[in-house]
């Protein structure tokens, strides 16, 4: 609020100083990822991200992209639109549950890539299976059959530890406004220095072809306070110790999946240090028809209970993903146990 303030009581003037606080916000977020400043922009969302990235890549007839069965909706479709647009191909790497062995996923993804593949996307954390995947040994994969790689961490930050240069992908994409709670339409895409005179923002600007950052920063008049606000957000999380948030976050999430999974009597899919603030519980077979009828249980979840919880139809199963954040508590997870037989019993009808 601070910031949109300032902004709202004299605009010029913000926006004249806008160059140095970026670079100062930037800076701060670049040291909490274990990456450099230089190679950071900010963007609205991680999917925005990815799709930068994709805009940037000549793709001919013939060329590959390739991502796991894991993947984002959104950025699955960004990827077959860029196909589409260009008589590339979309190759999914099957990642199945329950989750494999590090070893065997890496393996699944080094037999996808060759040079005939102009881009791998691996996701840090899955966003419909809140799996985390090894994506610095798949990254060294990539690395050695010669094709670039994406790391899409949009629930990396603030979740998992984050350590970009360590990794060294040839792109790297994660949101703020999700478990660092910074405001919404707040996230870091970082280039490594190879690509980044050909990383270009997806609006063109007043910033055109004058580097990197100038590009980035301004692609036209729109509220950059999200941007600004990260550090806030790093500093108030921080202060509860990042340790100890994502320790408590992550025993959250397992007492969650044991209370409901128990309730439910499904098994375990993926292991304890497979997973971070999420979690993954299975429905019963026969409780969710399809995709719509999955959104319908979630509906009356939230318009009947109160409850807001994603329901996911994946691979022809309906799952929960459960979420543990500071703010929630065991009975939380308790009563979603309790409504979700009735829920269901109503959403199928």
């Amino acid at each position: 609020m601070l910031y949109e303030r300032r902004l709202e009581r004299e605009p010029v003037a913000f926006m004249r100083r806008l160059p140095e606080m970026l670079a100062s916000a930037r800076e701060r977020v670049a040291a909490f990822l274990g990456a450099d400043a230089d190679g950071c922009a900010f963007v609205t969302k991680a999917t925005a991200g990815v799709n930068t990235v994709l805009a940037s890549l000549d793709l001919r007839p013939g060329d590959r992209l390739v991502c796991t069965s894991h993947a984002y909706g959104a950025v699955r479709n960004a990827m077959a639109a860029a196909c589409e647009r260009s008589g590339a191909v979309l190759v999914e790497v099957l990642v199945e549950l329950p989750l494999a062995d590090d070893d065997a996923i890496v393996a699944a993804v080094a037999r996808a890539v060759d040079p005939g593949a102009r881009l791998m996307v691996v996701e840090h954390v899955t966003s419909p299976t809140a799996a985390i995947l090894p994506v610095g040994p798949v990254v060294e994969a990539c690395r050695r059959a010669g094709v670039p790689v994406m790391v899409d961490a949009a629930h990396g930050p603030g979740m998992v530890p984050a350590d970009v240069l360590a990794v060294a992908p040839d792109y790297w994409t994660g949101n703020l406004h999700k478990w660092v709670c910074a405001p919404k339409g707040s996230a870091i895409l970082w280039v490594a220095p190879q690509h980044r005179e050909r990383v270009h923002p997806l609006v063109t600007s007043h910033g055109w072809r004058q580097g990197f950052h100038e590009e980035f920063d301004w692609t036209g008049t729109h509220d950059p306070t999200p941007y600004l606000a990260a550090p806030a957000a790093l500093d108030f999380m921080g202060a509860l110790g990042w340790d100890r948030v994502t320790v408590h976050n992550h025993a959250l999430a397992a007492l969650g999946r044991a209370t409901v999974a128990g309730a439910l009597g499904t098994g375990r899919l993926v292991d304890d240090d497979r997973f971070g603030s999420m979690s993954l519980v299975a429905l019963p077979a026969g409780w969710v028809r399809d995709g719509e009828n999955a959104l319908e249980l979630q509906a009356t979840l939230r318009d009947r209970h109160r409850v807001e919880v994603p329901v996911i139809w994946w691979d022809g199963r309906a799952f929960l993903r459960l979420s543990a954040q500071v703010y929630n508590a065991p009975d939380d997870y308790a009563r979603l146990a309790a409504v979700l037989p009735s829920a269901a019993r109503t959403a199928r009808t």
